[in-house]
């Protein structure tokens, strides 16, 4: 058993609730820019979470040379869980080539830093699913701020598990 891998879909279960919780939220406040928060909407606090793991677990870990995703390319939530589907199998192929590795040296470039970085596997790993768990966090109350009362979007259902 891949723990991190059943680890993975796990996070995707939480994933789909934020989902279904932001397909309540109307296109035009999914896209509203709130200036209280960095990423501006929660459509680009999802794309910035995205980056994160395109940069992190393609670029840096698998050494791939990924295009960034941008605004201009989701309207809606539907256009993001397309985006998300990538993502996955972008970790998935991640959690496969470092199977039994995940202390093994890489070595890379960070763009804010001169010189290059020695990261692991599962320094990697770890960074972008609490990444995306903070930033989920933020999306829930950017949608408070736009009027929005938020499901439970945390891990909740016990069974099989």
């Amino acid at each position: 058993m891949n723990v991190l891998k059943s680890q993975y879909d796990w996070i995707r279960c939480t994933r789909e609730k934020l989902f279904q919780y932001c397909e309540t939220i109307t296109a035009e406040d999914y896209t509203c820019e709130l200036d209280q928060f960095g990423w501006g909407s929660i459509r680009n606090l999802h794309l910035h979470v995205v980056e994160c793991y395109q940069s992190w677990l393609g670029n840096f870990g698998l050494q791939k040379s990924l295009t960034l995703v941008t605004p201009e390319q989701v309207r809606n939530v539907e256009d993001m869980r397309g985006i998300f589907e990538k993502v996955d199998r972008l970790v998935y192929e991640f959690l496969e080539e470092f199977e039994g590795q995940w202390s093994l040296g890489i070595t890379g470039p960070v763009p804010w830093q001169e010189e290059e970085e020695e990261l692991s596997p599962l320094w990697l790993y770890t960074h972008v699913v609490t990444h995306e768990f903070h930033h989920k966090g933020q999306i829930v109350s950017m949608s408070r701020q736009l009027g929005y009362i938020p499901e439970d979007t945390d891990l909740i259902e016990l069974k099989n598990r």
